[in-house]
Formats: structure tokens, sequence, C-alpha cells
């Protein structure tokens, strides 16, 4: 997918938030405080496709107007503000029909975006590598082609701008037979890249490496931890879905075993199913991993419900019974008496990726857990003869207590099993 990178789109976007005065719990669906909540990320999503966000309107109704979403008067009212804030864009804080789209369009006479589209655009603006890239064009196309009904003014919105990255950079054709032909190539190429690294996974797993998948809430701060474990340089940014493809990194525990620690796309609250698709990538990493590091941004006060969406989605991938470790970030923006009234005794781990603190004990929990080649604490007996043997249990495991006796040396160690079965190590006692 040939994306022009060289002058940066700065719209100025008007934001429209709905919320249900009486909402069931659907997605797309919020109470007043939760719609104003759920605009104030739409904000941050804008900023981070490079919008500058001119103003918002928030409408609370008793059901939504299946044709234009927010009614008649309210269309004028968004009309007029638009043109006030001299705003050409307006972002609607949920996922519009093809018909909604249209009616907005002409109501508001403004182009007209929804939060579905604007995600796939800050995704198009992230994906580096080239499965990455084929899997947003995807999701561009499959969100597009719909919405491709002839020559009429809808189709204005291919010409530029937040929310037409990619596909739309390239002219696309309103003939549906050509784009789903395109489709059909991109999911050929896709699955030929995806068996690619399934077999660099099976390499992976043969060497008896675990896999730590990062999960949590977008710029809760994965990245930032990710890099102050392995120390790795991916990207860090306080814009929301920097990280979209995988990276994974080896890294050492304290008892010497050497696992890998995969970082992973954020997770947003009412993502649309359809997006998931764009997700393939890292979410294989988290399906294969043998434990979950669930990162949570403490200092933001919505921090629990944004918990509750990244359950969710696990939920979706049938990971909910994953050995998981709960890992609460950032405790360096609270004040000291809140951190001081924080406990471990409910098995979570309280860390300042930024600021290096907790990043030992994080390490030691994921060493008790870690389900692959788990360690045995042994004492054995190696002759004093066999340096071959007795450097790899120094190199590999850890040594509690040794001395020498005779021709022999007797050592207290926890080794990782895969390391007994290969030495061929006997034990004395298991300890």
């Amino acid at each position: 997918m040939k994306t022009t990178r060289t002058t940066e789109v700065r719209d100025r976007a008007l934001l429209v938030g709905l919320g249900l005065k009486r909402a069931p719990r659907i997605p797309g669906q919020h109470s007043d405080d939760a719609a104003r909540e759920s605009l104030l990320e739409l904000a941050e999503l804008a900023r981070s496709a490079g919008a500058i966000v001119a103003g918002s309107v928030l409408q609370m109704r008793d059901a939504i107007d299946p044709a234009s979403v927010v009614g008649s008067g309210k269309l004028d009212e968004i009309r007029a503000e638009a043109q006030a804030k001299d705003a050409p864009l307006i972002i609607f804080d949920r996922e519009l029909t093809p018909v909604q789209q249209r009616n907005l369009e002409r109501g508001v006479e403004r182009r007209v975006i929804d939060r579905t589209q604007l995600i796939l655009d800050i995704f198009a603006r992230h994906a580096r590598s080239r499965e990455g890239q084929l899997q947003v064009e995807l999701a561009q196309l499959n969100y597009l082609l719909p919405r491709l009904t002839g020559g009429g003014p809808e189709l204005s919105r291919l010409g530029g701008g937040i929310g037409t990255r990619g596909p739309g950079e390239q002219k696309l054709e309103t003939d549906r037979r050509r784009i789903r032909d395109r489709v059909r190539r991109i999911g050929a190429a896709i699955e030929t890249l995806r068996r690619q690294r399934a077999l660099r996974r099976q390499s992976r797993q043969s060497t008896r490496l675990g896999t730590i998948a990062m999960v949590g809430y977008t710029n809760a701060g994965k990245s930032t931890l990710f890099n102050a474990l392995s120390h790795a340089e991916v990207l860090v940014s306080s814009k929301m879905f920097a990280t979209l493809d995988p990276t994974v990194r080896a890294v050492r525990l304290p008892s010497n075993r050497r696992v890998l620690f995969s970082d992973t796309v954020g997770f947003i609250r009412d993502l649309p199913k359809g997006l998931l698709a764009a997700f393939r990538a890292t979410l294989e990493e988290v399906q294969q991993a043998a434990l979950i590091l669930h990162v949570t941004d403490l200092s933001n006060p919505h921090h629990p419900e944004q918990d509750a969406e990244v359950e969710k989605v696990l939920a979706q991938l049938e990971l909910s019974d994953r050995p998981r470790l709960h890992v609460f970030n950032k405790i360096d923006r609270l004040d000291s008496e809140t951190r001081n009234a924080m406990s471990t005794s409910n098995g979570n781990v309280y860390v300042s990726a930024l600021a290096g603190t907790g990043l030992d004990d994080l390490l030691r929990r994921v060493d008790e857990m870690m389900p692959v080649d788990p360690i045995k604490r042994l004492r054995f007996s190696l002759p004093l003869a066999d340096g071959r043997k007795l450097a790899l249990v120094h190199g590999l495991g850890r040594v509690l207590h040794s001395e020498v006796q005779d021709s022999t040396m007797l050592i207290d160690a926890e080794v990782p099993e895969s390391l007994v079965r290969s030495l061929r190590l006997v034990p004395d006692t298991e300890i």
C-alpha cells in the first residue's frame, strides 16, 4: 500500500458525541457521564490522527434517529457550529451506517467520518510492517465497500484528509468487482505472511522459550514497560495506537531462564468486531502466549472501565482462563499517600516503567508464574572435570550454594527442567 507521508494533513474537526438517557448496555450507547468520557477519548484519537479539535457537541437522546442519528434540529446546530469553528471535518463518536453517513454529510454540508474510520486512519499511520499495512488496507476496503455507491458527492471523502489514508490515496475505483479482487489478493498475501510467521513462532517454541504477551488499554504504557524490561527501542508515544505491529524480544528472568516478551496493540472501548481482523498479527502472539501481562494505567481515573474493555476483548479471543498477571503502571504519577496505601496482597504488581520502579518484583513474579520449562530446585553433584556441564548450570540456572567434595562439586541450584533433562542431571534430593 503506497502512502504519501510528505504532507501532514491537519484538518480542523468538530466532534459529535451521543448518549442515550436510558441507555441499554450495548456498544456505542452511553449514559451522560460515559458519553462525556467517550467524547474526551475521541478527542485524543482525533489528535493522534493529526486533527486540530476545534470543538465538540454532545447530545443526549431517548433513542437514536435511524436516518441522521441526531435528528434534524440538532443537525442544523451542528452545521452552524462547524461553520462558526471553521471545521471542514465532523467526527461522530459512534459507527455510522452508510445511509446515516450520507444523510449527515448532506445535512451539515461537511465531510463526516465515524469512530471506526478514525481508528482505521490511525492504524494506517502506525502500521510499519508489510503485514500490518496489508491488514489495515483490507479493513479499510471492507469498511469503504458498502459506502461506494457511485459518483455522488459522498466519494469526496476519498480525496484526502483524516479518514482517507491508505486506499483513499490511491484514488480507488468505484467498481465493486475490482475492489473485491483487491480484497482477495490482499487476503492471499496476508495468509502467506501468516504462515511464515507461524513457522517463525514454531522455531521459537522449539527452543523452549515461553512467550509473555503484554496487553492493555491503548496508552497504558505497554511500550515503555516493554522497552524497560527488554532494553529495546520500540516507539513510545502518548498518541493512541502508537504500537500496531508486534515486537518480540528475549528477556532473562531472575532464575536465568530466557523468555520472550511481546508488545501488542492497545485495546479500546466499543471496538467494532470487524476491526479485530486488523489486530490479527498481534492477537496471534497473545493467543500463543503462556502468560498474559495485563498493563493498566493506574493514574487514569477511568482505569476500571478501561480494564473491563480489555477483559471483553480477551473473552472474545477465548483467553479468559489464560494465566495472567495484572500490572498497574505509572505509579510515579500518584501521590505518596496513595502509593503507600497500595496492597500487593491481591497478587497484583505495581510499577513505574518510566522511573524503573518495581521492575525487579515484576520479573520475579513472571518467573514464578511461567508454566513453560518450570524451575526445579535440586541438590546434585558433578565431576570437577566436567567444565561444560558446570558452565551450563551456572549460565542457565541459579546456583544457591556449592562446595567441593573430593573430585566433585556438590551444588544446590534452581535450574530449568529442560536443562535437567539435557544434562541428565541426577538429583541427590529435590529441595
